[in-house]
């Protein structure tokens, strides 16, 4: 079977998989007993494993069949979670996601998982899970049904007290004062084996030699010796505070194996009973649920989107020469067709940017597991709370806006959330808080990430920049809390006492400002010392179609984005003063930069600087504002960006261009690049 054509849609759900496995496993982690959402882990894991095996990846097939004997465990109530099983399944979700990235490249999803798939082996085996049981037992009467045996030992025992010889079950306690627990239990062990044969210790003997039991540990022993014997050789060992032994014979063997298989019935029973009801709940719901979805939703390549995005673009263009052409002719007929015109291709361009719209969660959802294991990393303890994650944004605006969070997070929990020790002394519970939110404001998205840490240290910051030659001494002495804590967002700016693999390397907060400058949006800090600071990201909600102000500056037009722009206005040159060397005019009760557009693109036939008076635009970025003087407004209109190419990158002041109904040219103005 051709299995090629299959492969996109294998990337597609096993990405699903693998992020509803990351998400559920953070809530099993916090609800342990909740088998709930172990039911909705195993389900998943196991479709993951089918998958896998058809399509030919074994690797992926095998370690997630190994994660699925856990689980199943785990749902039949035959073995707890704890922090071990957790650190184990969420080593092989980090083992699927690199396999499957590898897939997603072009590889054929191998890796080494053997080690992995070991440890998994070793918890379903019982290892892990006899040393935690063996390490709360203390003091109790020695039991022979507290240890199980497979068929293979059973066998053993039964051929061995039919030749006539002892089987003995034995438990030993440690005095509580013992110090080298280990050593007291291989001495033991060698004066047994001196007088017979171990047939099964619990805990196993690697946990014993790595003292992983409180202070008991038993064995089922063929002995060569009396019983009375082989206490007084074991008590005679230092440190030894009980020794309990059971003689053992064919009856009650045989009533220990009848009692381990009435339990594996029992549990497979339940097993049984579990998955018809999950079964009965979930089939007519499911698959009434099922067959609407598959009718009203399906999976579009994001390629078409894009190329459905260039035939908008295009007609957008025409459509807007086409109400050109109609102003001019002035046809009641033609008229009223372009404006009808004018009305569906509205409709459609809503529709087109809607296809495109995809909700944050997309990229906050890898979130809470990186949070999760830095914090554990940097042994702090770290809850993120995330709110608005159904706030949309462009897809293109999506897919850069990652890795900026990702650090800002990072910093968050490295430089922010203090360690536990000093939150506790600072009066603050021990588990720190970071808000993730996200929320539509005009026509931007904003993004917020707030810590309740030690905030920002401003003498520190200011000594870094000093000390990098940032600012001057002088320049120090007047800056304001906001342009210290900007300060941050310098190029090679860091504060970190000691280089670590999670901050420190000299690569700052400026890695973030540019990629959010380059998408056309913003950053901003806000901090109190001892409370916390929060970094908000103002992002446009598309790049593709955007409305715009286009001007006139002697025979060219340019485009600037109407969601940048506060007012227009004309103003007399006589209101211009130059303060430092600096063209300033009054607006509002304030004093704001003006400057001549006309200057920064040099457009000889511009007459900006020759007239007596000048329209003027006035564009915030951020909290600053400034004011850009123009030969004339030509008008409001919808613009299609359109990238300047490979050969014309990085052109100051311009972010890309679009093209006119007229069929001309305009260059689309960047205001945050020329406002400093």
């Amino acid at each position: 079977m051709e299995m090629n054509q299959y492969l996109s849609m294998f990337i597609d759900e096993s990405t699903e998989h693998l992020q509803s496995l990351n998400e559920n496993m953070l809530q099993l982690e916090n609800s342990p007993e909740d088998l709930g959402i172990v039911q909705i882990i195993f389900r998943s894991a196991h479709t993951l494993k089918g998958m896998s095996a058809t399509m030919g990846f074994e690797d992926l097939a095998s370690l997630t069949h190994q994660m699925e004997n856990v689980l199943d465990l785990v749902r039949n109530g035959q073995l707890k979670m704890n922090s071990h099983i957790f650190d184990t399944l969420f080593k092989s979700l980090d083992a699927l996601e690199s396999m499957v990235q590898d897939i997603t490249q072009g590889g054929e999803g191998k890796a080494d998982v053997s080690h992995i798939v070991a440890q998994l082996r070793a918890i379903e085996s019982g290892d892990f899970e006899d040393s935690a049981a063996s390490s709360n037992s203390g003091n109790h009467n020695a039991s022979p049904e507290g240890v199980q045996l497979d068929q293979y030992q059973f066998s053993v025992l039964d051929q061995s007290i039919a030749a006539g010889n002892t089987v003995f079950y034995i438990e030993v306690t440690v005095r509580e004062d013992c110090v080298l627990k280990g050593a007291r239990a291989y001495m033991v062990f060698d004066c047994l084996e001196r007088n017979g044969e171990v047939v099964k210790s619990n805990p196993s003997v690697q946990d014993l030699e790595q003292e992983k039991f409180d202070r008991s540990f038993s064995v089922y022993f063929i002995s060569q010796v009396g019983q009375e014997q082989l206490q007084q050789s074991i008590s005679q060992i230092s440190e030894i505070e009980q020794v309990h032994i059971v003689s053992v014979d064919h009856e009650t063997l045989n009533h220990l194996n009848r009692q381990q298989e009435q339990k594996a019935e029992l549990a497979s029973a339940k097993r049984e009973a579990a998955a018809t009801s999950v079964k009965a709940s979930e089939s007519a719901p499911a698959r009434t649920a099922g067959t609407a979805a598959a009718t009203r939703t399906i999976r579009v390549d994001i390629e078409r989107l894009d190329v459905l995005m260039n035939l908008f673009s295009e007609l957008l263009i025409d459509r807007v020469r086409l109400e050109q052409l109609a102003s001019e002719i002035k046809r009641t007929d033609l008229t009223e067709t372009v404006e009808h015109m004018t009305r569906v291709s509205g409709d459609l361009q809503n529709i087109v940017l809607k296809l495109r719209m995809v909700p944050v969660d997309t990229v906050f959802n890898r979130f809470p597991r990186m949070v999760r294991d830095l914090a554990k990393s940097l042994d702090k303890k770290v809850d993120l709370v995330i709110t608005g994650a159904d706030t949309e944004l462009d897809r293109t605006v999506i897919e850069e806006i990652g890795d900026p969070l990702v650090h800002l997070l990072r910093n968050s929990i490295d430089h922010g959330v203090e360690a536990i020790s000093g939150r506790l002394a600072a009066g603050k519970p021990e588990t720190g808080t970071i808000q993730l939110r996200a929320f539509h404001s005009g026509n931007h998205v904003f993004i917020e990430i707030e810590d309740d840490g030690q905030g920002i240290n401003r003498d520190k910051v200011l000594q870094t920049a000093l000390k990098n030659g940032v600012i001057g001494a002088d320049e120090a002495k007047s800056m304001t809390d906001e342009q210290v804590y900007n300060l941050l967002f310098a190029s090679g700016f860091s504060t970190a006492d000691k280089v670590s693999d999670i901050s420190g390397r000299g690569v700052g907060l400026d890695v973030v400002k540019s990629k959010i400058a380059s998408l056309g949006g913003n950053v901003s800090v806000e901090s109190t010392p001892g409370q916390g600071s929060k970094f908000s990201v103002q992002l446009p909600l598309t790049l593709s179609i955007i409305s715009a102000m286009l001007v006139g500056l002697g025979s060219e037009k340019y485009a600037i984005p109407l969601s940048s722009i506060v007012e227009t206005m004309v103003i007399d040159h006589k209101q211009i003063r130059t303060v430092h060397g600096n063209q300033m005019i009054d607006y509002r009760q304030s004093i704001i930069p003006v400057i001549s557009l006309a200057q920064v693109f040099d457009c000889p036939d511009s007459a900006v600087d020759s007239e007596e008076e000048s329209e003027v635009i006035v564009i915030r970025k951020g909290d600053r504002l400034a004011a850009f003087m123009v030969d004339e407004f030509i008008g409001q209109s919808e613009i299609v960006i359109k990238t300047m190419g490979k050969y014309l990158t990085n052109i100051y002041g311009i972010s890309g261009a679009t093209i006119l109904g007229d069929g001309q040219v305009a260059l689309i103005i960047d205001p945050n690049a020329l406002v400093k």
